[in-house]
């Protein structure tokens, strides 16, 4: 369990196989020693909070009025409001905190 398991979105990635065994790096591993390109990622949330140098979204001062992200919410599945909620708890009561609840997950979202 490690920061580097929560997603730039709120997803937590903890739990994912592919991530687990290595063959993903996730969203945010390999930018910092230069192995990845930033330039080269398509995703408009982690380029942000990657050039940012954030862990999340969560660490943003601009998180209410980001219309990257909260359009990203705002699309019509049960998963992405429930990263919403996980990004919200995590400015709420913290990393650790949200860590020590999502470790029981078995998918990228569950129970508080």
């Amino acid at each position: 369990m490690s920061i580097l398991d929560v997603g730039c979105c709120g997803a937590y990635c903890g739990t994912c196989p592919v991530l687990k065994d290595q063959t993903c790096k996730g969203c945010k591993i390999g930018y910092e020693d230069g192995e990845r390109d930033i330039l080269k990622a398509k995703c408009r949330i982690k380029v942000c909070c990657i050039n940012r140098k954030q862990q999340s979204c969560a660490d943003c001062n601009e998180y209410s009025s980001c219309s990257t992200v909260n359009d990203f919410y705002n699309k019509n599945s049960y998963k992405y409001r429930k990263y919403k909620q996980a990004t919200d708890y995590i400015r709420m009561y913290g990393y650790e905190a949200f860590l020590n609840i999502a470790d029981t997950w078995k998918n990228a979202h569950g129970k508080y």
